[in-house]
């Protein structure tokens, strides 16, 4: 059996975004709240460009070079807004490149993942725990356990090219199961002829 993935809950996600503070606090808050909101690859983060931002419509290249497109929502918008208003102009040297380094170029996967173990220590949580593909998970396991996203949308979201791969979230949670069969209109009914056992 797979280990089921590790990912944050929503009161350690909430607790990593607030420990987000700094001179890039606006850059790393947009890169983190993207992670955690659309379950992005660290390579399909790192590799956004500014012409493949279209309003709630963000078009990443994933594995093997497929493009597919990721729908942003209230916080992503806000988040990528915020961080295009401090976004350094002069002297850029990838002028699409959404996330920039220090040095003015595209951002390296190295530095995010940096900038991740940093929040994630700052937040009190283990940095040897969580990565920035921890962070993918946690965007998966809380758009399946909370958004009550179909499987196959999650696959779409995702970009797993076999539905194998996203099935791992849908194992999660045995607390799920659980609900489920309490929740059922049967689970209340007494047999009022045994009731005196």
């Amino acid at each position: 059996m797979k280990r089921l993935p590790r990912y944050l809950n929503i009161e350690e996600s909430k607790k990593l975004l607030g420990a987000i503070d700094g001179e890039h606090r606006e850059r790393d808050f947009a890169i983190i709240t993207l992670f955690l909101n659309c379950g992005l690859r660290l390579s399909e983060l790192v590799g956004i460009n500014l012409n493949r931002i279209k309003n709630d419509i963000l078009t990443v290249v994933g594995k093997g070079y497929k493009e597919r497109t990721i729908y942003l929502n209230a916080a992503c918008k806000r988040a990528i807004e915020a961080y295009l208003k401090v976004r350094p102009v002069e002297g850029v040297k990838d002028k699409n490149a959404l996330f920039l380094s220090e040095r003015k170029q595209r951002i390296s996967n190295k530095t995010v993942q940096h900038i991740v173990k940093k929040y994630i220590t700052a937040a009190g949580l283990d940095p040897e725990r969580y990565s920035t593909h921890k962070l993918r998970h946690t965007a998966a396991t809380l758009m399946y356990k909370h958004g009550k996203v179909d499987i196959r949308a999650l696959q779409e979201i995702l970009g797993h090219e076999s539905i194998a791969t996203t099935e791992i979230y849908t194992h999660v949670d045995n607390q799920q199961i659980k609900t489920a069969v309490e929740s059922n209109p049967l689970s209340g009914y007494v047999d009022e002829h045994n009731d005196a056992c």
